[in-house]
């Protein structure tokens, strides 16, 4: 059994929106967590898993541990809780984990024999690596799919979601990572979408001039939301992790393109110094930049809706709606030689545990993908975009309760009264369409050990600081990554 811890627990956050003036990071959003684990367990811990590896003596009693773990997010879970202890009798203890923190607990609850019944809200990484060390019931979310409809699912959250058929979660929502631009700006220079890697450093270089940048990416070695952006950009110009054969392949010629790209936008048209989670979205909320790569929980913020991420651009002032209007997105990229766009996202999932009750975690997880789904992705819509699409019956039902949820803190206002059905069409289809390192290819374990490590964002800061060349940078991270790989095995 392997888990990988991260070294650090301050990241900031990106991928799914907290809603409230909570938030584990400054500037609220999150995106994924490390999810890694940096040492092999021992076998103390290795007994303690294996004398409690099947599921619990029914006592109508679950313990559910959920990653959604901010004030009003378990409010509103306690409210879901509450009206199915009402409908089923079964008792729910709800217990807030932080996602930085959930490995360590995952390893002491293992040993200890006190693993929950469900865990909710985990991202992949996590799924992929409680799945490698034994630690799921996949026989009760593959019932729970299949009792649901897999039909109503998206395809594509149910193929990230599992291993050669087996289902190793229940996918409950995702998010998307996007290009927001200034069309105002574009169309002035009459510069073209920027949805290619070509037409991005066009537009990139064209309008960084005036004291203004052209684009904002980040370049924080500690930080995951680095990553993410930078994976987002790879997976556009066919840069893979691995191969087929699971063989590492950071160095490979489609790889250092992408490190050669990302340089340009965060060296020659970014702002200088480290960009951060908080910084890109600064730099183009003041109109400092017209081009910022972030998630999809940058919507409510970009609309004027929340008072503590106001844009402040000279034009926001008079109107705090002002980027929502003149920003467009693109929500994949494509680059010569892959013509087929692609971008990153991430699929949030319910998870039983090898030790569950497993009849009440079935009715619980079920509750949640039904009666209990429209409140608990109308928590934050623009970060949990539902991948239950509806019921046999009404097969559009959960999209179309999203389309119009509530998005914002100070100000709350419909989604689909903020942004044009198009945009909204572009963010449901990237659900089914965005791509992610390493999870196709068997390699689930390896994604949560680089998102603990971060050895990809640390060859991007050396080399968008001058340290070293693309080529280098490329070369740095594969052999990280390999050494990686090697330590798992």
């Amino acid at each position: 059994m392997h888990w990988w811890i991260r070294r650090s627990t301050t990241a900031p956050a990106a991928g799914q929106a907290r809603r409230g003036r909570a938030s584990r990071l400054p500037g609220r959003a999150r995106p994924l967590l490390a999810t890694g684990l940096a040492a092999a367990l021992g076998a103390g811990l290795l007994a303690g898993c294996a004398t409690h590896t099947g599921p619990a003596a029914p006592d109508n009693t679950i313990t559910v541990w959920s990653e959604e773990n901010l004030p009003p997010r378990m409010a509103v879970t306690n409210k879901i809780i509450h009206r199915f202890e009402h409908d089923t009798g079964i008792k729910v203890k709800l217990v807030g984990v932080d996602e930085a923190q959930l490995p360590q607990l995952i390893m002491s609850a293992a040993a200890s024999g006190t693993l929950p019944d469900v865990l909710g809200a985990v991202p992949m990484g996590q799924i992929w690596q409680m799945y490698s060390n034994g630690l799921l019931n996949t026989k009760v979310s593959g019932d729970i799919v299949r009792g649901l409809g897999r039909g109503t699912f998206d395809a594509n959250a149910l193929r990230l979601t599992s291993d050669s058929g087996t289902q190793l979660s229940v996918p409950s929502d995702a998010w998307l990572q996007l290009l927001v631009y200034r069309k105002d700006r574009l169309a002035k220079a009459h510069l073209p979408v920027p949805d290619t890697y070509a037409s991005l450093v066009k537009d990139a270089a064209a309008l960084t001039k005036g004291g203004k940048y052209g684009t904002s990416v980040a370049t924080d070695a500690s930080d995951p939301f680095t990553q993410q952006s930078f994976e987002d950009l790879a997976l556009a110009g066919g840069c893979q992790l691995v191969n087929g054969g699971g063989a590492v392949t950071l160095d490979s010629p489609a790889c250092r393109t992408a490190f050669s790209t990302y340089d340009k936008l965060a060296a020659d048209y970014g702002a200088p110094g480290t960009q951060t989670v908080d910084s890109t979205r600064a730099t183009y909320f003041a109109g400092q930049s017209s081009i910022v790569l972030w998630s999809s929980s940058l919507l409510d913020e970009l609309a004027g809706l929340r008072s503590d991420a106001l844009p402040s651009c000279p034009e926001c002032k008079k109107d705090k709606g002002f980027l929502a209007s003149h920003s467009g997105l693109v929500t994949a990229l494509s680059s010569p030689g892959h013509p087929r766009p692609a971008q990153f996202g991430e699929v949030t999932s319910w998870a039983v545990s090898k030790t569950a009750e497993t009849a009440a975690s079935e009715k619980f997880i079920t509750y949640m993908m039904n009666k209990g789904y429209e409140d608990w992705f109308g928590m934050a819509p623009e970060g949990k975009i539902p991948v239950r699409k509806g019921t046999a019956a009404h097969p559009d039902q959960y999209q179309a309760a999203w389309r119009s949820a509530k998005i914002g803190v100070d100000t709350l206002k419909p989604l689909d009264q903020v942004y044009p059905k198009a945009l909204l069409d572009q963010l449901v289809a990237g659900v089914g369409t965005m791509q992610r390192w390493g999870i196709t290819q068997g390699q689930g374990a390896l994604v949560g050990a680089i998102n603990g490590e971060l050895p990809v964002p640390k060859a991007l800061t050396a080399m968008t600081s001058g340290q070293t060349s693309p080529r280098q940078a490329a070369q740095d991270a594969q052999d990280e990554v390999s050494a990686l790989q090697k330590s798992l095995q």
